[in-house]
């Protein structure tokens, strides 16, 4: 029995798995634990035209590449998604670098906008889930981003001023959790992951599986 979960294992295709939430929210923090807790889950590493920053390593935090290579990338449809942000640099998903690892079973968890899970959802509609993180309250999210000191006071207004537009997208996305406590958020993530994998579409082996049944039925 063993050998035969093993090798339907190996032939399932991984999901991308897209988290959005508005700042404040913990996304970074759940997806860090995701990432710890199961080895089959890989980051998306995303391209980025800007320079990097003290202590971001090429491959690891980003891709980092000049405007033509971006522009080269562009011409031959090479991102799943991209997007243009408003301090002026420019970032992409790589289809190369998702696709490597969901064509070997392997899932992919990406931080990710609502406008890129549009983008990503149009490309790959059966193999994309999506999953919105909302804050218990506004008054504890306005608490959160000023308790973990990385942020000026005009910036965590910037971002207070932009939740509603964030929101506003919240049922564009296939579960919606709020997140009230760590390990609860993470643990209900981690029954959605487990139910995804579990779909007939990402069980590519199963018909080789079903086609072996079938022929042990009618050799008697």
């Amino acid at each position: 029995m063993d050998e035969i979960i093993n090798r339907l294992k190996k032939v399932r295709k991984g999901a991308m798995f897209i988290i959005e939430a508005p700042s404040g929210t913990g996304k970074g923090t759940v997806a860090k634990e995701l990432l710890k807790r199961d080895s089959n889950i890989k980051f998306s590493v995303s391209v980025t035209t800007r320079a990097p920053r003290e202590g971001e390593v090429d491959g690891v935090d980003y891709y980092f590449v000049t405007d033509e290579q971006y522009n080269e990338f562009l011409e031959q449809d090479a991102f799943y998604e991209y997007v243009d942000s408003q301090y002026g640099a420019r970032y992409g998903t790589l289809r190369s670098e998702v696709d490597s690892f969901i064509n070997v079973g392997q899932d992919v968890l990406f931080d990710m906008d609502w406008a890129g899970a549009r983008q990503m959802r149009q490309k790959a509609p059966e193999d994309i889930v999506t999953i919105y993180l909302l804050p218990p309250s506004i008054k504890e999210l306005r608490s959160r981003l000023e308790n973990r000191g990385t942020d000026s006071k005009e910036v965590i207004e910037k971002r207070m001023g932009i939740i509603l537009d964030k929101m506003s997208h919240w049922d564009e996305f296939d579960y919606v959790i709020v997140n009230v406590d760590l390990e609860e958020t993470v643990f209900k993530i981690q029954k959605i992951i487990s139910g995804e994998r579990m779909k007939r579409v990402r069980q590519v082996g199963l018909k080789g599986f079903v086609r072996e049944l079938v022929k042990e039925v009618e050799e008697g």
